[in-house]
């Protein structure tokens, strides 16, 4: 499944750092190729329907399982979320100079160990947030099927939120986004309910000189068409399956 042959992916990150953001932003308009995207697609929709977890208007799975109580049951990801995905993930050196140190090289476990893929129809987002203590603060996001906007948010001086985004991430479809540092811990980021971003432009979208093609954009609108989105991360404390039933709380 691996065509990495067929894409042109950095040597370092320092080339797809998304600058006028707090360091920690980086951005590959083509990580995976089209033919990758449709069998990622399939395998997503192929999945038992016990997987999908429905909410109120969208629906998820996570992969290998729930978080309990911030812990993660030992399990390997499928291979489909394995290849080609996280080896080129590892790939990723952090700067020149660095040909060591991969983005998870700080990790606990060297690697993405968790998998959250969330199904975004049109006009359909997520309230802004933060992803929390349980994951190391490195979230790798790569976007299936369409376009669409994510908002940076900041906390006002009062401890609430400011709805007003400081800056907006385009995330096309086969990219890969990246976030961590200050980023991660201490901002918040979230996607509208709407179903059409609007407002597009280099003045106003982070990583706008880092997109695959302006020009579809040039009208300044992106019409939401369904957006799948892998989210990779590496959950901190993981429970070994021997200990299944200390982790749910009862007697080993």
């Amino acid at each position: 499944m691996d065509s990495s042959s067929q894409l042109s992916l950095p040597q370092n990150l320092d080339s797809v750092r998304v600058t006028g953001l707090p360091y920690g932003a980086f951005y590959i308009s083509d990580f995976i190729t089209e033919e990758e995207e449709i069998l990622i697609l399939n395998k997503i929709a192929s999945a038992p329907k016990p997987r999908w977890k429905q909410l109120s208007r969208r629906r998820l799975q996570t992969w290998p399982s729930d978080l309990v109580n911030n812990k993660l049951i030992d399990a390997p990801l499928p291979s489909w979320l394995q290849e080609p995905v996280i080896p080129r993930l590892q790939s990723l050196h952090l700067g020149r100079g660095e040909q060591l140190s991969h983005i998870f090289s700080d990790s606990p476990h060297k690697r993405p160990n968790h998998v959250l893929i969330n199904e975004y129809p049109p006009g359909i987002g997520i309230m802004p947030h933060k992803d929390g203590a349980a994951y190391h603060p490195v979230v790798c996001t790569v976007s299936l099927g369409a376009s669409i906007c994510l908002n940076i948010h900041q906390t006002k001086d009062d401890g609430t939120l400011d709805k007003h985004p400081v800056t907006r991430i385009l995330q096309e479809p086969r990219s890969l986004l990246i976030t961590t540092g200050d980023l991660y811990t201490e901002y918040l980021h979230g996607i509208d309910d709407i179903m059409e971003d609007d407002g597009l432009s280099e003045e106003t979208i982070a990583n706008w000189s880092l997109l695959r093609s302006q020009s579809m954009f040039r009208t300044g609108q992106n019409l939401r068409q369904t957006r799948t989105s892998l989210t990779y991360r590496d959950v901190i404390s993981v429970s070994k399956l021997g200990n299944k039933l200390g982790l749910f709380g009862h007697k080993k």
